[in-house]
């Protein structure tokens, strides 16, 4: 083998599409962080208007149910699902996470 193989430069073409290539993945990472971005905002300002609609929603069914006599739907649903959270979180959970501070 001869030695100028070993530290031989790459040739111009190489190191060009090794910037080119080095650059596209650059602009692919700021792109899908570009628009994770866009996403984490449009999350976040639509929280309040479906917090709103939510609250509006709780209380109609409660002036529903007042007026007809009828039992709350959504009060009954709400605790199911809170209470298969509350199983599916002490199922993940770890063993030997505590609650408070090791101090």
């Amino acid at each position: 083998m001869h030695p100028y193989l070993i530290t031989g430069k790459p040739g111009r073409l190489s190191r060009s599409l090794t910037w080119l290539g080095t650059w596209t993945v650059r602009l692919l990472a700021a792109l899908v962080m570009g628009v994770l971005g866009l996403l984490v905002l449009a999350v976040r300002c639509t929280r309040p208007v479906v917090n709103y609609v939510a609250v509006r929603a709780v209380w109609l069914e409660a002036w529903a149910s007042k007026v007809t006599g009828l039992p709350q739907v959504g009060a009954a649903v709400g605790e199911g699902l809170t209470d298969e959270f509350v199983r599916e979180f002490r199922k993940r959970a770890r063993p030997t996470a505590s609650a408070g501070s090791t101090r």
